[in-house]
């Protein structure tokens, strides 16, 4: 399977050739959007919620061709649904690390991890549509994770991937981020994780027509506070998840090593022919201390980016939980 490491230089100078070649599969997904949101009222909701990242959309817009389509594409307002089974963790003793697995049908994932500087801060993120982030983090030392939070309800409101994408940007601390996913509103379900360089970190729960909760737990699966996970096979292991990862993480055996190790093993990796699909696509270790970004896979293959060392090319990688 292929991975693309990918730099910005100038706004929209790699991503149009990416998005030119892969537009008819977005605006398919699209298209079962419930209901039609126009360009014009997608940038409404982004001037109204999120309006530092005004020029940012509006300058992708252009390179990207400007018309109707792409440009209400793009403002990510109240898309079709997006779920994912993932697994996240922070430690903060001995190093800060945010550790993440993705997983989800592969030909549905952008594996691209990209650098930008499109607002003054430098940013390394796997994304989801593009410019939009499933996890990433900033030269500043923040470092953001989702995963799907498991209960069938949406309602008006952003991709959670447009939403990391406006924190990276303009955030530099966990209160900040915590500050945006309250007030900004998100069209599903969802646990973000945040954990920034001073070491504070916070899951923040997310469900459209409840209020947001922010707890201090250092991890999250596919569920919300003792809810009924919808009836989907490919996250009905969320408690088993969250269980280990609550044991491993309590033990002091565990302090010094990496999260990375618990990540690369069951039941956090999951193959996807045991899960419909839905197998770990990659494991990710965010490392807000040294500006460091490395991508897993159970093989022992690692790519290694840093916001002073990014190399741009693409990788091939296998991992049995491809199988």
């Amino acid at each position: 399977m292929g991975f693309s490491s990918q730099q910005e230089h100038f706004l929209g100078e790699n991503l149009a050739v990416t998005y030119a070649q892969t537009w008819p599969a977005y605006h398919r997904w699209l298209s079962r959007a419930p209901e039609r949101v126009s360009a014009q009222e997608g940038r409404e909701k982004i001037q109204q919620y999120m309006p530092k990242l005004l020029t940012t959309y509006d300058g992708l817009c252009h390179a990207f061709g400007a018309n109707e389509q792409t440009c209400a594409f793009l403002c990510l307002y109240k898309p079709p649904v997006f779920r994912s089974g993932c697994s996240q963790a922070c430690k903060t003793n001995y190093g800060i690390e945010l550790v993440r697995n993705y997983d989800f049908p592969s030909q549905l994932c952008d594996r691209l991890l990209l650098h930008t500087h499109w607002n003054g801060t430098r940013v390394i993120a796997m994304t989801d549509c593009l410019w939009g982030v499933i996890d990433g983090m900033n030269e500043h030392g923040l470092a953001v994770s989702l995963a799907y939070g498991g209960l069938q309800a949406h309602g008006d409101g952003f991709a959670i991937t447009i939403v990391l994408r406006y924190i990276l940007e303009f955030c530099r601390t966990t209160v900040e981020a915590v500050e945006v996913l309250t007030h900004v509103p998100i069209h599903m379900p969802y646990n973000v994780t945040v954990v920034d360089r001073q070491g504070d970190n916070k899951t923040v729960v997310i469900c459209p027509g409840e209020k947001v909760q922010v707890n201090s737990l250092a991890f999250a699966t596919n569920h919300q506070d003792g809810s009924a996970i919808e009836n989907i096979d490919a996250i009905a292991d969320s408690y088993i998840r969250a269980q280990y990862l609550s044991a491993r993480i309590a033990d002091p055996r565990e302090a010094k090593n990496s999260l990375v190790n618990l990540f690369l093993q069951p039941p956090l990796l999951r193959k996807s022919s045991d899960w419909h699909g839905w197998g770990t696509l990659y494991t990710a270790r965010y490392q807000p201390l040294l500006g460091v970004v490395e991508l897993h896979w159970p093989d022992g293959q690692i790519l290694r980016q840093s916001f002073e060392h990014f190399i741009e090319g693409d990788i091939s990688v296998s991992s049995p939980a491809y199988l």
